[in-house]
Formats: C-alpha cells, structure tokens, sequence
C-alpha cells in the first residue's frame, strides 16, 4: 500500500485574495485538510467552493490527534496542514506533525505563501538581514523576563508576535531590558484596518495607550555593538572556527559568516586564513 503525503499550505493572512494558486489546487486535490481552528478555515475553503473533511489539530489535542492523522497518511490518504493564518509551524503545533511525518518517512510538500513576520519585515524600514524570529513572548512569569534578558544583546533585526492586550506591557518591558530602540508595529496585515506604526519605542507606548485590536507583529531594532567592543564578543571568530571544521572553504565560511553577523567579508575572509594558516603550513 502507498502512503500518503503531508501538504504544508500557507493561507491568507487577512486578505483571502492573497492565497496563490497552488495552495487552492492542492486543498481540492487532498483527501483531508487539518486545521488549527476548523471555523476559520471553512470559510476560507467555502468561500473558495472547496468543499473537503476538515479536522482540528491544534495546541490542545496533538497528542491524541496527532498519531490519528499519522495512521491515515499511511493507509494512503494526501493531507493538508493549515494554521489560522499564514504559514503553518510557525507559531503553531504544526512543526510536529512535520517531524512525526519525516521520521516515519513520508513525503512532505510545503505550499509556500503569506508569513506575517514577512510582511512586517519588509515594510518595518529596519535591516531584513540578518534577523530572528522570536514568536510570542511567555505570557508571563520569569519565563517573560527570562525571554526579554535573553534575546536583548542580539545584533541582528528582531520579530516577535505579540496578543493585543499585552502590547504595553511588552513595549514597557523592551523599553526597561532593550532600551529605547527604533520599532515597527504592525496591526492588522493585509486588513481593512492594516497599521504599520515606525517609531520609538517609547514612540509607540504613547501611539496605542488607548485600546488595541487585531493581530500584532513587532519588528525592532538589533543591539547596537557598544563603541570600541571586542568583535570576538559577538562570537563571529567562534561561529568561523566551526564553520572550518566543517569542512567548508574560506570563501564559504567567511561568506556565511559575515552575513550572519553583519560584518565586513574581508575582515572576516582575512581572519579565516589566519586561521586555516595553521593547517597549511605542515
């Protein structure tokens, strides 16, 4: 018997103009469509007359529907993973059922198509790479502080999901642990209320003290490198060393490592041979 295979498909955001053509073929071509929130996507799948079995996967019951779904994608059957909006394993149980799939040697398909970190990236004005997809922050606890302590010192652009009701206090969290660092808000994406507010951070405390609606994507600023630091802090000579031992070239170690860390490639290529020089000279 064949098996069957797992279909990543990304939905709109908000606008459900925004889904591609493959992603509609591929919901009518699967025999079954998982979702976080089975009401949500029906009517993305009604509103596009597909009319498939829908069955919820979602945070709260992956482990009972999780082996559930495994069992019919190896009798055979071709299904397809979608999340509330946008791109399913990001933010979502999704990138489970991935892993469960891969290990048990079955097919995996992804269905590109909208990612809210994208789409506040691109429009933030900040640097697009590198950068670091945070996801949401622990609601609360030490977990939170835990989260905002230890993200601060990155160098690159920062992307975090945030729930309405918790942006001032992350705002004034970033402001207490971050620092006053240039941001973009982004509310409501591809929306009839779409918002994308460029500022301060203190900027933006003052801009939505009144209440606040919709879906919220924070783009901020990376850690600015405190003048005459020690590169090597930033761990780049580290990160090339590895990269080395790897068994990757000059040129692709330096390449790779520049562009993680922002750096200057012949600065980085030059230290590379300082470092390969060793193992040359025998």
């Amino acid at each position: 018997m064949s098996t069957g295979a797992l279909y990543v498909v990304a939905t709109p955001i908000g606008n459900l103009a925004d889904i591609s053509l493959r992603a509609l073929e591929t919901l009518r071509m699967v025999d079954l469509v998982a979702a976080e929130d089975t009401r949500h996507s029906r009517k993305l799948l009604t509103h596009y007359d597909i009319h498939k079995p829908l069955i919820s996967y979602h945070s709260q019951n992956i482990e009972k529907r999780g082996p559930e779904l495994m069992a019919k994608l190896l009798a055979g059957a071709n299904l397809a993973l979608v999340t509330d909006a946008g791109t399913p394993g990001i933010s979502d149980p999704g990138s489970l059922l991935v892993r469960q799939a891969l290990d048990a040697g079955l097919k995996v398909v992804s269905i590109p198509g909208p990612a809210a970190l994208i789409a506040a990236l691109v429009v933030s004005g900040l640097p697009t790479q590198p950068f670091a997809f945070l996801g949401f922050p622990p609601s609360r606890g030490t977990g939170r502080k835990r989260f905002f302590e230890g993200h601060g010192s990155l160098p690159m652009t920062l992307i975090l999901y945030e729930s309405p009701h918790r942006l001032q206090q992350t705002l004034k969290e970033m402001l207490t642990i971050w620092g006053n660092r240039q941001l973009a808000v982004a509310r409501e994406l591809t929306k009839k209320f779409e918002e994308i507010y460029r500022g301060t951070v203190t900027e933006a405390q003052q801009h939505f003290a009144g209440p606040v609606k919709g879906e919220i994507t924070l783009v901020v600023a990376g850690a600015e490198k405190p003048e005459g630091a020690d590169p090597a802090a930033d761990h780049w000579v580290e990160e090339l060393e590895r990269s080395l031992r790897q068994g990757k070239t000059i040129k692709e170690a330096a390449d790779g490592v520049s562009a993680q860390f922002a750096m200057s490639r012949r600065k980085v290529y030059q230290m590379a041979l300082k470092l390969k020089a060793p193992a040359n000279s025998d």
